[in-house]
């Protein structure tokens, strides 16, 4: 405690004994760490995705975000499906700010034809000052259904042999204004698999990173690793490269992928490209935020 502290208590309390002063300086103290702040940081990512996967953001408390997905057919498909640009999926989806930890979203996929919902909580957010905490750390869970019809007529297609799950834990640490990065364990559970030897629980990690190039350019990168054996020799581990554009209240996401996918279970455990192949994917996410509870649009 500084000298002019114990200045005051003493004239406040010249009979004070030593431990009546010790017990006002107890009391001091914990006046003063109440009222230090506590910084938390912002804009790990710039948007609610690092790539194709989920980043450690949640649109803001009463924030709807709209957000267009869009993956043109790979490269190596050659002039007559123009490169890829004949063919393509996309996802239409929208995610709302519940409060200042709790997210929810739906979307729509051409992929699969799928319909996909998740929930993103942020149990701890990176801090300084009286709250010092050096990550952020949210939880991710998703559950999908897939609409197509049934290409094989022995396998039953019930409404629960559609569904799939994917649970993540979002780990993500900002290093200073230019660098973030973040590890995604990830587990996937399939209900219906279309051979026996396929697993039905799949493990991966995935990781991601983001380098600012300007105050509205960044560069991101993002992997995930098979960790499940089977999987792993059926398909590719995702990789995606991208710069993310920020304009007002949009985010252009510019990238190349070996993921045609742009659901969590697609683009972890059922990438079919390889990068060294030409099965690239060149694809956007727009990102539109809607300020429902300011009064106005942002």
């Amino acid at each position: 405690m500084e000298i002019r502290h114990y200045i005051f208590l003493l004239l406040l309390l010249p009979g004070t004994s030593q431990a009546g002063a010790q017990s006002l300086e107890d009391l001091l103290q914990q006046k003063l760490s109440e009222t230090a702040s506590t910084e938390y940081t912002q804009a790990t990512f710039k948007s609610t995705r690092i790539v194709s996967g989920q980043s450690i953001e949640n649109p803001e408390k009463n924030d709807l975000l709209f957000v267009i997905g869009h993956r043109f057919g790979a490269v190596n498909s050659g002039l007559y499906d123009f490169f890829g640009l004949d063919l393509a999926s996309t996802r239409l989806g929208l995610e709302y700010g519940l409060t200042e930890d709790l997210g929810v979203g739906i979307g729509r996929s051409s992929y699969q034809k799928t319909i996909d919902g998740h929930l993103k909580y942020k149990l701890f957010r990176q801090s300084t000052g009286q709250k010092n905490m050096p990550v952020s750390v949210s939880i991710f869970a998703t559950a999908d259904i897939n609409t197509l019809k049934p290409y094989r007529e022995d396998i039953e297609y019930s409404l629960a042999n559609r569904f799939s799950y994917v649970t993540q834990v979002l780990v993500a640490r900002k290093f200073g204004p230019k660098f973030s990065l973040q590890l995604s364990p990830s587990y996937i559970h399939r209900n219906l698999v279309k051979n026996r030897i396929d697993p039905n629980n799949i493990f991966a990690l995935g990781s991601g990173a983001r380098i600012k190039l300007t105050n509205r350019v960044t560069l991101n990168a993002e992997y995930y690793h098979l960790l499940t054996s089977q999987t792993a020799e059926d398909y590719n581990n995702s990789l995606s490269i991208g710069f993310d554009i920020e304009t007002g209240g949009h985010v252009f996401q510019l990238h190349l992928t070996n993921s045609r996918s742009m659901i969590e279970r697609g683009i972890i455990s059922e990438t079919a490209g390889r990068w060294i192949d030409g099965d690239i994917h060149f694809g956007f996410n727009i990102a539109r935020v809607f300020g429902l509870g300011r009064g106005n649009y942002e």
